[in-house]
């Protein structure tokens, strides 16, 4: 399951019907792909990364109210791993400041599997022990579209660790996010970016497809709890 559904094409048509031009700034999240960078490039704009919300994973309102500059022609903002951004806060932003928003990474999809998605997830919030558990902000729909877990402690070599662990124990799990795309050669910046470095050094995706049985679903939570566990005594 891909981290954000951006089309890059799609974006690029949305940035020119917008009349972003060369020299114009494109306020994006540095926590993901790059394809939303990319699409602020190809139209002659330059991205500007900010910070993820901590909890959310998604671009910051208040980190894009910081980044706002007379040069600002856009906010693209991504509903990461299918929890959507604070699009009242950041459409405020668009309107009081003369800001074209766009979000993306909501397409629709199947309700069934969508459904069949939060079960699993709600099952795996109730026995998961040991790994900090995917919050959802009040009043919104967390679609799963990846299931995201923080592992606790040390960092990147200790989430590592617990991956490899997992894998060959044959829970399928993957890092969501390898690099932030301002670290990326093609966009690197000098920045700083606080939530970002801690989500990519931290977090971990575990399985949570619709088709997954019962057993399986107890699998994932049975070789996580017993490495959690050994996690945490050691933190």
């Amino acid at each position: 399951m891909p981290l954000m559904g951006i089309p890059t094409d799609e974006l690029l048509h949305e940035l020119t019907r917008a009349r972003v031009r060369p020299g114009d700034e494109v306020i994006v999240p540095a926590y993901g792909t790059p394809e939303a960078a990319e699409a602020v490039l190809l139209a002659g704009a330059r991205p500007v990364f900010v910070d993820i919300d901590a909890h959310t994973y998604c671009i910051d309102p208040a980190a894009v109210a910081e980044a706002l500059t007379p040069r600002t022609a856009a906010i693209v903002a991504i509903h990461t791993f299918g929890h959507p951004a604070d699009m009242g806060a950041l459409t405020d932003l668009g309107q009081r400041h003369g800001v074209l928003v766009i979000g993306y990474g909501s397409a629709g999809e199947p309700a069934g599997e969508i459904l069949r998605r939060q079960a699993n997830a709600a099952y795996l919030d109730g026995k998961l022990r040991g790994v900090l558990t995917p919050p959802v902000a009040p009043g919104v729909e967390h679609t799963y579209q990846q299931y995201v877990v923080r592992v606790p402690g040390n960092g990147r070599p200790d989430r590592d660790a617990f991956a490899r662990t997992l894998r060959s124990r044959g829970v399928v799990c993957h890092v969501p996010v390898q690099t932030p795309a301002h670290r990326t050669a093609r966009f690197r910046r000098d920045l700083w970016l606080a939530e970002t470095e801690r989500a990519a050094d931290e977090c971990l995706a575990l399985p949570v497809d619709p088709t997954m049985s019962r057993r399986e679903l107890q699998r994932v939570v049975s070789a996580c709890n017993a490495l959690g566990g050994l996690l945490q005594s050691a933190a």
